[in-house]
């Protein structure tokens, strides 16, 4: 990893909770990376019970000037505070941020360099993001691989793509983004149940956004405190479904109602999704 006293270019922002059999993969996956620009790796424990704050310090005491941690001694989640926006992303110093979380790692040694040479060379896009593999945390025999279902000739998606494609368009690990698109969020952004599906709605309302058809990552599915396994709870679900809805409206007022026919479209499929489930008591 290239690393120089100058400012970083790019500010890896990690997020982690109990991830201790994990976040080694995870940090290994930072350190891996070959560029020629200088990088930090932002990582935030929220409290762990598990040792994973352990395992960091090694890192941290090895890669100080590189690995920049912040250690919760309570856990900042469970009292509602957004964590990328109230501790990472005000320190991040790169222009651009990655994002990954502490259960999650990358597999590619090239990926921020080819992320970053992709939006140098495309000032008009704010985001770049690629292909990953989805792999069942229990059974790495089961996985999957995610990508866009239809690829734009010139790699280039448009906030319509993301509004229909929803949350899951792109995997929160392989996206590397401007930060300074980031920096004044309006309060939809702020007040939504997640921070990736918001973030790259907000992205891709100031530019296209580039796909990079290479696997460079893995995502572990069903991790014990993983989102989708709290998807699992009904009540739970409930609460997420009604906040989205919310998150669709407040942001089709925001954006004037430009894309009206797509946020009538991804409220409808979420509605169809949520009743099924429910219906099938699953």
């Amino acid at each position: 990893m290239n690393q120089t006293n100058v400012n970083p270019l790019v500010s890896i922002c990690c997020l982690t909770y109990n991830h201790a059999p994990y976040i080694r993969d995870a940090i290994e996956g930072f350190l891996m990376q070959k560029t020629n620009f200088p990088v930090e790796i932002l990582i935030h424990d929220d409290a762990s019970t598990d040792g994973t704050a352990d395992i960091i310090r090694e890192y941290e005491a090895q890669y100080p000037d590189i690995i920049k941690p912040i250690y919760q001694t309570e856990n900042q989640y469970s009292k509602g505070i957004k964590i990328s926006q109230v501790y990472q992303f005000p320190r991040a110093k790169g222009k651009y941020i990655a994002l990954c979380e502490g259960d999650d790692y990358w597999i590619d040694p090239y990926k921020l360099q080819k992320q970053v040479d992709f939006l140098e060379a495309n000032p008009e896009c704010t985001l770049c993001f690629h292909a990953s593999k989805h792999v069942d945390a229990s059974n790495p025999d089961i996985f999957y691989i995610h990508r866009p279902k239809k690829i734009p000739n010139n790699n280039k998606c448009e906030i319509k793509d993301v509004i229909i494609g929803g949350g899951g368009f792109i995997t929160t690990n392989s996206m590397l983004f401007l930060k300074d698109y980031i920096i004044d969020k309006p309060d939809w952004v702020y007040k939504a149940p997640v921070g990736d599906g918001p973030l790259m709605l907000l992205l891709a309302s100031y530019g296209s956004i580039l796909y990079i058809d290479e696997i460079m990552s893995v995502y572990r599915i069903n991790t014990q405190y993983s989102w989708n396994l709290s998807m699992k709870n009904k009540d739970k679900r409930k609460q997420h479904h009604y906040a989205i809805l919310k998150m669709w409206n407040e942001f089709d007022k925001w954006s004037n109602k430009k894309y009206h026919k797509y946020v009538l479209y991804r409220k409808l499929k979420n509605r169809y999704h949520y009743f099924k489930f429910k219906l099938l008591n699953i």
